[in-house]
């Protein structure tokens, strides 16, 4: 039998004028004709190969395990630390005189540069165990005195950037799990930058100095950079085996260590270089690389997250467009929209029938597919030694469900710019384009981010930060665009966007439908 004959019989069935028996004309002609059931078919399962393929592809085994912080989520916990134990309750305090950092330019060829969020001062820590508690207090090279803790939390204290002429007075005090960190110009005044309860101390904390360099960021791209801290003036109070620095010379109760040397988050030091500390008389100075934050895409480029999962959406979006722009050109192609448009002389109501059929039945196979799709390409990567950030409950619901809206949404747009074209070709390559494009820009690496932000704030591909599960972080320097899994827009203002490209769409292919003749 003919999609033609279909068409026919299912607009003779519908009879009238009401609107539900135009939408149930609409649906019969749907689910009776044979290929556009399949292409949805073909979009879910689309979904599932795709993950089981992403899943099952990378294999990671036997890699160094990824360092999570208090929360669970992967942390960057590697940095230069000269440290001792402080037993119970204690004080230390510390000048920093001087931060530079260097950046290679060339192999062996390091020269100064500007690492924003190098770091230099003191940290209370339960142990030198990546991820474990900590607290500190630093001198940055552009953001002033921050006070940092569980590798999530920043607080902003005084501005300004440290050197011999204007060092910064910092101090570190712990009461309990409180530890309070004040900084000063003079040694005298001192502001209190903040006080923070930090649990899983223990009754003996490592504390002391540390200088961190994250990797400089730079043309789509991150480098490695290694920092140089001066410090003066080192004195403790408290629980300590000394009472101040001086009443230890030697400095042997107090220990260099590079925390984290064989994280897969530390990026490491550039040719030749490591971790250092020297003492001259009061001064030590110590050089370092990595840093004390949470982990993002750039720190942790081997890990995979959701969306890495939900490649298929990409193959899955090009078959609901097919579908989407068939089910309206199929009837100018076969003439049958005379015999539709007759069943219904108010033609408004025939085209958004046809919309809410095809989003409903596009939704449905979206969501089966990415239901499926999620947990089984999640096992299949971790059983291979993936890491993948961690979402919660939620935000794992809101990505499935969102994968399945964009889709849908996508599949009425092809079809309002079926009905404004009246041919398949034209009608596909438009929407395609319109969807696709955007994607593959978005996927070039080395696109720069004022471009791939404008692409994923004013385009239809807007629409795919509904699969964004990352999280950008103020106090770390990273290229958070699209192609690393970070959009400009919230999920569902991107969401939005297309939306309102479908409106449009709908809008306008309603008015064409009422002027012209069919």
């Amino acid at each position: 039998m003919t999609i033609a004959r279909r068409l026919s019989r299912s607009g003779r069935r519908a009879g009238g004028n009401s609107f539900a028996r135009v939408l149930h004309a609409e649906w019969t002609k749907f689910r009776t004709v044979r290929r556009w059931v399949s292409g949805m078919a073909a979009a879910a399962l689309t979904l599932v190969l795709f993950a089981l393929l992403a899943g099952a592809s990378s294999n990671q085994q036997g890699s160094p395990p990824v360092p999570t912080g208090p929360d669970g989520g992967p942390v960057t916990d590697s940095f230069y630390f000269v440290h001792r134990p402080l037993a119970g309750d204690g004080s230390v305090t510390v000048s920093v005189s001087a931060l530079d950092s260097s950046i290679p330019k060339g192999p062996g060829d390091l020269r100064p540069g500007i690492v924003p969020w190098a770091k230099a001062g003191l940290v209370i820590k339960a142990s030198t165990r990546q991820g474990s508690p900590y607290a500190a207090i630093m001198a940055t090279a552009s953001h002033g005195v921050r006070m940092q803790d569980s590798y999530v939390n920043d607080t902003a204290g005084p501005p300004g950037p440290v050197s011999p002429t204007s060092p910064r007075r910092l101090r570190l005090d712990r009461s309990g799990e409180t530890i309070t960190g004040h900084a000063s110009t003079d040694g005298t005044t001192w502001t209190e930058v903040g006080s923070v309860r930090v649990s899983g101390l223990g009754s003996t904390a490592q504390v002391g100095l540390f200088v961190a360099s994250p990797p400089a960021v730079g043309g789509g791209g991150t480098s490695v950079s290694v920092s140089t801290a001066t410090f003066t003036d080192l004195r403790t109070h408290g629980g300590w085996a000394a009472d101040d620095w001086a009443a230890d010379p030697s400095g042997d109760t107090w220990t260099g260590t590079q925390v984290g040397a064989e994280s897969p988050t530390f990026a490491g030091y550039p040719d030749n270089g490591s971790g250092s500390v020297t003492r001259s008389d009061a001064r030590f100075t110590l050089t370092g690389a990595g840093d004390i934050a949470p982990a993002v895409r750039d720190s942790l480029p081997t890990g995979g997250h959701l969306r890495d999962i939900l490649t298929g959406t990409f193959a899955a979006l090009i078959a609901v467009i097919v579908v989407g722009t068939l089910f309206v050109t199929e009837e100018y192609r076969t003439r049958m929209i005379h015999v539709t448009l007759a069943a219904s002389p108010r033609r408004s109501r025939v085209l958004v029938a046809k919309a809410m059929v095809l989003w409903s039945v596009t939704f449905a196979a979206g969501l089966v597919g990415a239901v499926l799709a999620a947990p089984l390409g999640e096992r299949l990567a971790r059983g291979n030694g993936v890491y993948l950030f961690p979402v919660s409950f939620a935000s794992e619901l809101r990505v499935t469900v969102g994968t399945a809206a964009l889709l849908a949404t996508a599949s009425v747009l092809a079809l309002c710019v079926g009905s404004v074209l009246r041919r398949s070709a034209g009608a596909v390559t438009t929407v395609v384009v319109a969807m696709v494009l955007p994607y593959v820009l978005i996927a070039v690496p080395f696109m720069p981010a004022s471009v791939s932000t404008a692409v994923a704030t004013v385009t239809p591909g807007a629409a795919f930060a509904v699969q964004q599960t990352l999280v950008p972080y103020a106090q770390v320097a990273s290229n958070y665009t699209p192609y690393y899994g970070y959009y400009p827009l919230g999920p569902w203002s991107g969401l939005a966007v297309l939306a309102g490209y479908a409106v449009a769409s709908l809008t306008v292919a309603v008015v064409l439908l009422n002027r012209r003749d069919a």
